[in-house]
């Protein structure tokens, strides 16, 4: 997977986004080495704001870009041609529910990942700094 997502990043940055659906760039800080850790990952507006979805694929574990952000919510965001610093803000109760609701219209798989799973799969906004 991390040969995968070194080839992402590395098309991403140098012809854009691949076709399919909406990918950003999400760098966090290790929580226990302190070093920059970037991740390829879908996005969805919603509204005005910008929303990452930390299904891990219905793993049981949250994955370890949202244990990253948690632990340092400041964040690097790069979509299309921009690159900006974000705060990485989890939803919380029914903020978050409306949104995986949403979110879950459009994209049905992530009902997929949460039928999985006993967590609940953090949905986060992406706060430009």
């Amino acid at each position: 997977m991390l040969a995968h997502n070194r080839r992402l990043i590395e098309h991403f940055r140098t012809n854009g986004a691949p076709e399919g659906r909406p990918l950003l760039l999400l760098t966090t800080t290790g929580r226990r080495s302190g070093e920059r850790r970037t991740s390829p990952m879908m996005y969805i507006r919603d509204g005005d704001r910008l929303l990452v979805v930390a299904s891990n694929a219905g793993a049981d574990r949250d994955p370890m870009w949202y244990l990253n952000l948690v632990s340092d919510p400041r964040v690097h965001v790069e979509i299309g041609t921009e690159s900006y610093e974000a705060t990485a803000v989890p939803l919380e109760g029914d903020d978050r529910a409306e949104a995986f609701a949403r979110i879950v219209a459009g994209y049905p798989f992530f009902a997929d990942h949460q039928a999985k799973v006993r967590r609940q799969i953090p949905v986060v906004e992406l706060v430009p700094a």
